[in-house]
Order: C-alpha cells, then structure tokens, then sequence
C-alpha cells in the first residue's frame, strides 16, 4: 500500500491562486508536497506568482500553469505540464468553480451553459484526466457546496451544476479503487470570500450567518486542513460529500 504523507508528493491544485485555493496551496507545501497552481486567465496571475513564492518559501518546488478548464484537451495539457514540472501528480485537487444568484425565470441560456460548463464540465474532465494519470494511490478531491443539501431559492444553476460533480465522484471512486485513488467531494458553506459576497444582500449574509456554529459563515481557514487531510490520513475516505459548514446545513 502507498504511504499516505504529503512529504515529496506532487499536488496539482485546479483554482491555487487566491481564496481556498491559494491557501490549500501553501498548507501543502508546509506539509512537504510540491505544488502545480493553475490560474484561469492573466487576470489571477498576480495572485498566482504570490502564491507560488509562498510554496517556494516553504522549502517546496512550484510551478504556475494557466488554462481554460471548460476545454478538455487543456485540462489535458494542464496534467502532462504538471508532470513535467514537478513530476508524476499524487493528489489533483479541484478548487474551480462559477457562482450565479438568479432567478429560475430570468436565467439566459449563455449564463445555464456558462454555469454547467464551469462546475460541471470542467470538473468531469478534471476528474477523468486524473483517473488517467495519477499515480497510484493517489487522491481526487472536488469543491462543491453545502447548497446540495439546502432547499432555497435562487441558486439553481450553481447548485444545479454541482449536484452532478457527486455522481461523478462515486462513480470514480470506485472506477479508480483498484489503484488505491480516494475520490471525495467536500461542500463548504456559504464561505467569507468575494466568491459568495457578490452574490448576496447584507441581510441574507446575517441569515447565513445565524445558520451556522457561532453565527459565522465558513472561512477558508475551515477548509484547507480538511481538504490536506483527505489527501493524506484521511485517504480512506472516498465516495463521499462531506459537508463542512459549521451545521448550515445537512442530509
């Protein structure tokens, strides 16, 4: 069986550059991983070379990958660059995501597509090119959102277009457990970044506020270490969405 440490792992971290992403990035090089960023456009590439000098200041190698993820063969070329910067990836995490707070009624075709192509799209093929080339025992962990499991208005193509990325996590997971990959899913709730604040009115972020433990929403600091450990210790963990929310909401 594989050693499940992060010490001298490669880690391919789809969405490094800011947020959760940026720091799932730096808490795996303190654990020892060399990390792959990938950043969407030239808009994120600050953000990334910052991060990068966080990895590198940490003792890790690094390296900065750009792509448009909604195109297969650029996830494609996003896993063979990865590999050749660091060498083969052990853990592929996959931070990408689009949110859209809309009525069902005032939704336009470009913007469902948008939505599904992002957080479902993407994602699928992320997941399929890591069955491909990940090393064995490794691990394919997803962000989703607590909003799976939430009855509520508003969010249809963003809950909508996450809801798939668990099929496809179980059905990877046991495609892929014959070489010891762990697949999981992990579902944040409304977290304290600009990704949910553009979304909501002052009165509905004090609403999920008083939802959860302590009348606070999910921080980023709440979910890099679960997403570390399912990549390490907790690799016996697979087929699974763990909702880690602060008690926002359950199933």
């Amino acid at each position: 069986m594989a050693e499940h440490t992060l010490r001298g792992k490669n880690v391919l971290i789809a969405g490094g550059a800011k947020n959760l992403g940026g720091l799932i990035a730096r808490q795996m090089a303190q654990a020892g991983a060399n990390v792959v960023i990938h950043f969407n456009s030239e808009a994120g590439r600050a953000d990334a070379e910052s991060t990068l000098a966080a990895v590198q200041a940490a003792g890790a190698a690094g390296a900065l990958l750009q792509g448009d993820l909604r195109v297969p063969a650029n996830v494609a070329r996003l896993f063979a660059d990865a590999e050749s910067a660091v060498g083969r990836i052990d853990v592929a995490v996959n931070t990408v995501g689009k949110v859209l707070r809309k009525p069902i009624v005032d939704t336009t075709e470009a913007e469902y597509d948008s939505m599904f192509d992002v957080n479902a799209k993407a994602a699928y093929f992320f997941m399929q090119e890591a069955g491909r080339r990940l090393a064995d025992g490794g691990k394919i962990i997803t962000i989703v959102t607590s909003l799976l499991a939430a009855f509520t208005d508003g969010y249809s193509t963003y809950a909508g277009a996450k809801a798939p990325v668990e099929h496809f996590t179980r059905a990877a997971a046991k495609e892929f457990a014959g070489r010891g990959i762990s697949v999981t899913a992990v579902a944040p709730g409304p977290m304290d970044t600009p990704f949910f604040h553009g979304q909501e009115t002052p009165e509905r972020v004090e609403f999920h506020k008083s939802q959860a433990m302590g009348g606070k929403l999910t921080t980023i600091e709440d979910i890099a270490p679960i997403v570390r450990f399912l990549a390490s210790e907790g690799w016996w963990i697979t087929g699974q969405t763990i909702f880690a929310n602060g008690g926002y909401t359950t199933r």
